[in-house]
């Protein structure tokens, strides 16, 4: 699957707007981190969110961002400024974060890393845009209102662009991806631990293919 040219630095946007579906991937396995990597690209998925939830996490970031040049290693999971540097030390080229501070923030601006804070409320939303942040993580997006609540805020926040992730599945993604105001959702679907722990590599890839019919 051909997949087009990214430009050397990254904004947010293009780490939403490349795909319908940015993964959500847990990685316990340093030895899994590659061939999972290239199954995905194959499948023409590349924005890869490693989450930062294993003590191999770190390690599986730069093992792909090494070795899989085709992919866009991503962390995940970044709760404070130390994590947002480890990861940008490991390779990231993108965070993705369950919450929104000031601190994580800055330390992702000051490392180069485009950042998709997590936010649940409209107060959220606000202290995101205000540091500037437009693109934003909807998290915990089915336990936060789902659909409903995007649409609510498609009239105060217009200008705010969401990826939604937690509860997101292959069941209900289209719906999520049918609003104006998501570019893309995060799902753990992508990378589901028994294809991992069987090395089922053709399925990870199938799953990444799959993707595509959802817009």
């Amino acid at each position: 699957m051909a997949l087009k040219n990214l430009p050397l630095t990254l904004t947010s946007l293009d780490v939403m707007q490349d795909a319908p579906v940015i993964p959500v991937i847990v990685l316990s396995d340093v030895n899994h981190a590659v061939p999972m990597a290239r199954a995905l690209v194959a499948g023409g998925i590349r924005m890869l969110e490693v989450t930062l939830r294993t003590p191999v996490a770190l390690q599986c970031i730069e093992r792909i961002a090494k070795e899989v040049p085709e992919a866009v290693a991503g962390a995940g999971t970044v709760r404070t400024p130390a994590e947002a540097q480890a990861a940008a030390r490991a390779g990231a080229r993108f965070a993705v974060s369950p919450g929104f501070t000031n601190a994580v923030g800055q330390a992702c601006k000051d490392h180069g890393l485009p950042l998709l804070p997590g936010v649940a409320t409209g107060s959220e939303i606000m202290m995101a845009s205000e540091a500037g942040f437009k693109e934003l993580k909807f998290f915990p997006a089915m336990q936060a209102g789902g659909p409903a609540m995007l649409k609510a805020w498609s009239g105060p926040f217009f200008d705010v662009k969401f990826c939604p992730t937690g509860g997101v599945s292959v069941q209900n993604a289209k719906e999520f991806l049918s609003l104006p105001n998501v570019v893309c959702v995060g799902g753990s679907w992508l990378v589901p631990n028994d294809a991992l722990q069987a090395a089922d590599w053709p399925r990870i890839t199938q799953l990444a293919s799959a993707c595509q019919e959802l817009l």
